[in-house]
This record gives structure tokens, C-alpha cells and sequence, in this order.
């Protein structure tokens, strides 16, 4: 540390201190920046799932039946239900990050709205998916 009269009494003085995530409340659009990166890396793990069910229709009935039996129980549906909303909820966020690269939407308020679209969009359609295939199955 330096010995100038100057320095020790800057670094005496009490500094503030940063943000901490008990003080500081995300903004939406950060919030949807990191969930945006999960379900990125959530899709890798469902892409293996379908990747599994493929290879299991192309192989015998018996390993196709196990594969369906296990994406048919409730665990194996509700990873499903998880595996869509992560890929309807990554594909908004794509189109939001395509649109603030045309320089559009890039203003505080507006770029919240977008962010809350993204989330709501997502679940709207994720639902609208299950919906429909429940009626397409029981039809």
C-alpha cells in the first residue's frame, strides 16, 4: 500500500458494498438470461432422451415397450412435460435475443415485457402441446 497521506486516507474511508443476491433483486431479463442457459443445457439431456427412444424403435419390440413403459410412467411424463416447456422456453428466448439483434426492443421497459412474453409464451405453449396430444391420443 502506498504511504501517501493521500492514499491511507482514501483507504480509510468506509467503502460501499456490492450487491449481494440477499439485497440486490434480479431484473427479469437477467433472470431469463440464466434460464435461458439451464434449459440450453437441460435440452442436451432430452435430445439423449429422444436420441434413446429412436434407437430403441429402431432395435426389438421388447426394448421398444421398456423405453415407452419408462417415458409412459408418471416420472417419465413429467420429464417429458419438463423436456417441451425447456425447448418452447429456449426458442422464445431465441426469438427475443433475434429481435434485440435488429436493435428493437432494447429499451428498459420494453425488454421486460418481451422477458415476461418469453416465460408466459412458454408455458401457454407448452400446455397447448400436452393439450392437443392428450386429444390427438384419446381420439
Amino acid at each position: 500500500m502506498s504511504k501517501s497521506p493521500a492514499t491511507r486516507e482514501f483507504a480509510r474511508r468506509e467503502r460501499p458494498l456490492s450487491p449481494h443476491l440477499t439485497v440486490y433483486r434480479p431484473p427479469i431479463t437477467m433472470t431469463m438470461s440464466i434460464i435461458h442457459r439451464i434449459t440450453g443445457g437441460a435440452l442436451y439431456f432430452g435430445t439423449v432422451l429422444v436420441a434413446l427412444w429412436l434407437m430403441a424403435a429402431a432395435s426389438s419390440q421388447s426394448t421398444f415397450d421398456a423405453v415407452n413403459w419408462a417415458f409412459g410412467s408418471w416420472l417419465g411424463r413429467l420429464v417429458l412435460f419438463f423436456y417441451t416447456w425447456a425447448l418452447m422456453h429456449h426458442m422464445l428466448g431465441g426469438v427475443r435475443h433475434l429481435i434485440w439483434d435488429t436493435g428493437a426492443g432494447l429499451e428498459k421497459d420494453t425488454a421486460s415485457r418481451i422477458a415476461w412474453a418469453t416465460l408466459a409464451g412458454s408455458i401457454v405453449l407448452t400446455l397447448l402441446i400436452w393439450i392437443v396430444g392428450y386429444m390427438a391420443r384419446g381420439a
